[in-house]
């Protein structure tokens, strides 16, 4: 748990906050497909400490959750207060959903995270 915490950190600075064209956006849901199977606690296990692993794995799934729910973080967040804000929001809430169920599976949790940090 601590490892995704600490990787989450530095999530929300690279969120990406505008739309993307349909090329970019077919290209996300392909980098996303692969990892689509981990759960919280499969994913700490394959990263064995790994850091980057966990912030790509969690960028990928969190990027497909934004552009899903046609989310502009801009439209949230523009300062780095707010940013920092919202990391802090989004780790709790990805901390307590894997917290709540170890074996849920981590695009899930990364869903409702996003939903919970931005009030949906």
């Amino acid at each position: 748990m601590t490892l995704i915490k600490t990787a989450i950190t530095g999530l929300c600075v690279s969120l990406p906050g505008v739309a993307l064209a349909d090329d970019a956006a077919e290209q996300m849901v392909q980098d996303a497909l692969p990892v689509m199977h981990y759960t919280c606690a499969s994913i700490a296990e394959e990263a064995d400490g790994n850091e980057a692993f966990v912030v790509e794995v969690v960028g990928k799934m969190t990027a497909l959750s934004l552009y899903n729910r046609q989310i502009n973080i801009e439209d949230h967040a523009t300062t780095d207060e707010e940013k920092a804000q919202l990391r802090d929001a989004f780790i709790a809430a990805l901390s307590e959903g894997c917290a709540a169920d170890k074996d849920a599976l981590l695009g899930g949790v990364v869903d409702n995270a996003v939903k919970t940090t931005l009030g949906l």
